[in-house]
């Protein structure tokens, strides 16, 4: 499908707006009972139960099973005190929401009756089911829920420094509030004279993987405001064969990128960086290297487990997820393959697809439930279809709503709205509507 690419100027913004609050009213926003889970009565047990990590999956597992079991012992092992909306942070780092809205604190959300060890879990031992802290602290478990995480491995690219992160062209919207924040600058910087831009997508899985792309519409978008666009380039190179893995959307951004005059640079992988040169280093498959030089560069770095999942004997140990150290379970039931009583939820996940928030709000209520199930001495009967959406921001005011399953088939939700074509109305979830269900899905709402 070629997509329709409409004028900076489209008339009767207002009509829009108004279309899209009916649509909005009208849409199935998904916040009752996950279908296909039945509801239960409380389970009483006295089984111990410890969650890796106070992410969204961690804290909304958590909330979940406080409700549904009675009696259990839940502890939450994370030293965080923040929490991040993270999928605020595209927002942050192309100006359209400032840092204090990501930023939040994990005491407001989790569930009353819940330990919570300030610590970070240094070592899994699933044989001897316990878990054992950076600080030494072992805590036995009988279910285990691994919600980690992953590990940005900026340490594979040769000289890149994340503190520099916002200086000298610089930029990456992964790390934090912060980073997000000085991208924003750099971005800002940028768009005031123009030059050559350079976007980057690494091979490996990776946490949302529209934010390089929304990255790249939004600097471009920036470019056209501060009206320096005819002194510009925008290239994105890609480690792979493809900017994104759904190969419908991939067709219809590499269209709309043509259309926009930003170029893509396909099996370049970013391999190092020298921030005070401004030069980027670029590897193919062959090994061959070029240089290129910039003058504002978006880093995505690879992406692998954290070293404590990686490490362990939870850890894939082979197929195509055990590279990056990724957890081994059921992509269905999300239950461990070889530990019954562990469960994974969120980016940590070795799954086909599935690194959102929205992956966690489909599949939290999965996790709680089959762990109930097992507790309870039954097999696990939820499964989830690897659901994964992606508000695909094109420009400040537009969107395409891009949502898809394990097998890469469109799912959409909203009824009339087509994915593939850009409205207001994606834009408005994204902007106004996605953080208050986010927040409902981290206290076990939805």
């Amino acid at each position: 499908m070629t997509p329709r690419l409409p004028p900076s100027d489209a008339a009767a913004p207002d009509v829009r707006r108004r279309r899209c609050l009916r649509w909005l009213a009208a849409a199935p926003l998904a916040t009752g009972p996950l279908a296909g889970v039945p509801a239960r009565a409380a389970v009483k047990t006295s089984a111990r139960i410890v969650i890796a990590g106070s992410g969204l999956g961690g804290i909304a597992v958590a909330n979940r099973l406080a409700r549904e079991l009675d009696g259990a012992r839940i502890t939450i092992v994370d030293r965080k005190e923040e929490h991040n909306y993270q999928p605020g942070y595209t927002l942050v780092a192309t100006g359209v929401w400032t840092a204090d809205r990501v930023r939040g604190r994990n005491a407001d959300y989790l569930p009353a009756g819940v330990e919570w060890v300030r610590d970070m879990v240094a070592a899994f031992d699933p044989v001897a089911k316990v878990v054992v802290t950076a600080a030494g602290q072992r805590i036995a478990y009988d279910f285990l829920v691994v919600a980690t995480g992953l590990h940005l491995d900026y340490a594979q690219i040769e000289g890149m420094d994340v503190a520099a992160i916002g200086r000298q062209g610089l930029a990456s919207v992964y790390p934090g509030p912060q980073a997000a924040q000085a991208t924003w600058a750099a971005m800002q910087a940028f768009a005031a004279t123009g030059g050559d831009a350079v976007m980057t997508l690494p091979a490996t899985p990776l946490k949302c993987a529209g934010a390089p792309l929304k990255m790249t519409f939004m600097l471009r978008d920036r470019v056209r405001e501060a009206g320096t666009l005819d002194r510009s380039r925008i290239v994105f190179h890609t480690a792979l064969g493809n900017v994104f893995g759904v190969k419908v959307v991939n067709d219809n951004v590499v269209e709309r990128w043509k259309a926009l005059g930003v170029g893509v640079e396909y099996t370049h992988k970013l391999v190092a960086v020298d921030v005070g040169a401004r030069r980027a280093t670029f590897a193919s498959p062959e090994g061959e290297r070029s240089e290129v030089r910039y003058d504002f560069l978006h880093v995505v770095p690879p992406m692998r487990a954290p070293d404590a999942v990686k490490a362990s004997e939870l850890a894939w140990r082979e197929g195509p997820f055990a590279a990056g150290g990724w957890l081994e379970v059921d992509k269905g039931t999300l239950q461990h393959r070889r530990f019954p009583e562990v469960f994974g939820i969120g980016d940590i996940n070795g799954t086909p697809r599935g690194k959102t928030a929205a992956t966690v709000k489909k599949s939290a209520p999965i996790v709680a439930h089959n762990l109930a199930a097992v507790l309870s001495g039954r097999a696990p009967d939820a499964i989830f279809d690897g659901y994964t959406s992606c508000p695909l921001i094109v420009r400040e005011g537009s969107a395409m709503l891009i949502e898809f399953d394990y097998e890469g088939r469109l799912t959409p939700t909203l009824p009339g709205v087509d994915p593939l074509q850009e409205s207001y109305l994606a834009w408005l979830m994204k902007h106004r509507m996605l953080k208050p269900a986010y927040v409902a899905v981290l206290k076990g709402r939805v």
